[in-house]
């Protein structure tokens, strides 16, 4: 399928539309603990098995990310978003078939493993396209559509709660949502394959900067690059950190004040969670577009500086002000949303944007990494607090300063970035002849 040309005329804002259709459905993902207890109930399951789909699912969705990133390159935005279609939706409708045939391997199959492709496609896709349309803004137009992605859940959680209280809990009415799901998101997400288009030139923008302006590498090249595997520990330091709040948000704030005089409720738990979501949608275009302004370094300095801080003050004074624990938590899920936004053009800053796309994809297994170190730091020791004796706030103490080290290494990772050596750079003829290559007969 060769790349859509835009016509004469097309607008760029076109652009960001086709990419949001696409992540505001693959958001969904953050919204897998909807089905969790129906899914228990109906098919006689624990927590570990509910969680087993969506933990592949990020799984898959790092490695798509990673072994497809350089076939999204050559095939273009639209291959990839059918591809990201295809797999997504039929993701839903496998997990159909095993919901209603009561047989949980192919909700695991159908979610977990061909969902997940469509996660990780879907994720990569409009990236090197929005960055040739906005070379001058690259880290808003980058932070619009991955806003989606953290935005997803808030459309997906409540639209799923209400088909299930709708069509049932049973094993039959999970299966008819996650029928609904695979048709609508398949309707949806078609919005951005005939939307797509690659810019006419290299310099789509009057008098702006031209794409291919700069140093230009490979996706070859820049993994073996230091400033690759720098900017891959920022990224799962930045990640195992809001991670870490974000899986656990509820019993983590039902804890710290569940020995004073105004415990949290169930209600008031979930709405601290609804919260964070928010936080980390609005982190993902606001802090992106900060970065246009002040520099990727810069941005990154203000994640891992003062997140760092923001789980000092947790761990010191967080059980004695409930505003103090609510505002420091929101401000670290923006600086996880923002942290995922940012480094597409952190990474065209570096690498230019000749293959940002199947760079940004290797560098995903660094979520990857990160959705299961997070997690596991945080429920592990608790878990072993909680075996001691401890309770409340003392069961995340040793957690919190855990992440403020990663966090102080994140940062480092950061401050050792510099320019890329110009023995990666390619040279103006390669680029020409791959320019005239990549243009559709």
């Amino acid at each position: 399928m060769s790349p859509p040309i835009a016509p004469p005329g097309w607008s760029r804002w076109l652009v960001p539309p086709a990419a949001l259709s696409v992540h505001l459905s693959i958001g969904q993902a953050y919204a897998w603990s909807v089905f969790k207890p129906p899914l228990e109930s109906a098919l006689h399951l624990n927590g570990t098995e509910s969680a087993l789909p969506f933990q592949l699912a990020i799984v898959m969705l790092g490695l798509s990310a990673a072994f497809g990133g350089t076939l999204v390159e050559r095939n273009g935005p639209r291959w990839a978003m059918t591809v990201a279609l295809v797999c997504f939706s039929s993701g839903f409708l496998i997990s159909a078939l095993g919901a209603a045939s009561e047989q949980y391997w192919l909700i695991v199959l159908g979610y977990g493993f061909v969902g997940g492709i469509g996660l990780g496609i879907g994720y990569i896709s409009p990236v090197s396209t929005l960055i040739k349309w906005f070379p001058d803004r690259s880290g808003m137009a980058t932070g619009i559509a991955i806003m989606g992605f953290g935005g997803g859940a808030l459309i997906a959680s409540p639209w799923s709660a209400q088909m299930l209280q709708s069509f049932g809990s049973d094993h039959s009415g999970i299966a008819l949502a996650f029928l609904v799901h695979g048709l609508v998101y398949a309707v949806f997400m078609s919005l951005g394959v005939v939307l797509v288009r690659v810019p006419r030139s290299e310099q789509p923008v009057g008098d702006g900067p031209s794409v291919v302006d700069g140093v230009q590498v490979s996706a070859r090249s820049a993994v073996r690059t230091p400033q690759f595997w720098c900017l891959w520990v920022v990224l799962c330091m930045n990640v195992t950190v809001g991670i870490g709040i974000l899986e656990k948000a509820a019993p983590m704030i039902t804890d710290f004040f569940s020995d004073t005089s105004t415990p949290v409720s169930v209600s008031a738990a979930a709405g601290f969670v609804a919260l964070l979501s928010a936080a980390n949608m609005a982190g993902r275009i606001g802090w992106s577009s900060a970065s246009d302004l002040i520099g990727r370094k810069n941005i990154y300095r203000v994640y891992l500086g003062v997140g760092a801080l923001m789980y000092l003050l947790i761990a010191s004074f967080g059980d004695s002000s409930k505003p103090l624990f609510i505002l420091c938590a929101l401000v670290i899920l923006s600086f996880y949303g923002g942290g995922f936004a940012t480094v597409p053009a952190y990474l065209k800053d570096l690498f230019g944007a000749y293959q940002v796309g199947a760079i940004h994809g290797r560098l995903l297994t660094a979520w990857s990494t990160a959705g299961v170190l997070g997690p596991l730091i945080v429920n592990w020791i608790a878990d072993h607090q909680k075996a001691a004796g401890k309770h409340g706030p003392d069961l995340y103490g040793l957690s919190f300063m855990i992440m403020i080290g990663l966090l102080v290494i994140g940062f480092i990772a950061n401050e050792l970035v510099r320019p890329v050596h110009p023995r990666h750079h390619l040279s103006a003829p390669k680029e020409a002849a791959d320019g005239r290559r990549e243009q559709p007969a």
